[in-house]
């Protein structure tokens, strides 16, 4: 084999074990969402207000009943937005965003039962929320003045 074709050889497989060496990594994580307009972020808050006193259900995300981030879920999808329809695949396609930026339409994520975050809700301003709680109540609002949840906040982000 001549000396040019046997170092362009070598090179390729090295290339090539680089770039399958990726393969065995750790897991590749979502990409963060694009981020959505401020027309689009405050039409999901309207969306959320209008479903105010609609039933918890748990795996619901219709005006019928709604759970946590069933709520999420069809705020933001009747404003044109897909997202994700769980707690942790929202949280994991958010983009973080800090408590001191936060604006209208932000999602804040909980840790209410579980060691992982496991509750979701969307931030209509002056620290406060809108959410569906659990069993047996209904979406409403929430403040992060009250102690519970300020201690149980976790994470905010902004699709």
């Amino acid at each position: 084999m001549h000396a040019t074709t046997r170092i362009c050889s070598i090179a390729l497989v090295v290339l090539m074990a680089g770039l399958l060496g990726g393969c065995g990594s750790a897991p590749v994580r979502e990409a963060p969402a694009p981020r959505i307009s401020t027309a689009a972020a405050y039409r999901a808050v309207q969306i959320a207000r209008h479903q105010l006193g609609a039933p918890y259900r748990y795996g619901g995300d219709t005006p019928r009943g709604f759970d946590c981030s069933g709520l999420v879920y069809y705020a933001y999808h009747r404003a044109g937005v897909d997202v994700p329809r769980t707690t942790r695949q929202q949280l994991r396609y958010a983009r973080p965003v800090s408590m001191s930026q936060l604006e209208p339409g932000d999602v804040l994520f909980f840790r209410v039962s579980r060691r992982k975050p496991s509750h979701v809700g969307i931030y209509v301003g002056h620290d406060r929320f809108i959410h569906s709680p659990s069993s047996g109540k209904r979406v409403s609002y929430a403040s992060l003045d009250n102690p519970y949840w300020r201690e149980r906040v976790v994470a905010a982000g902004r699709f």
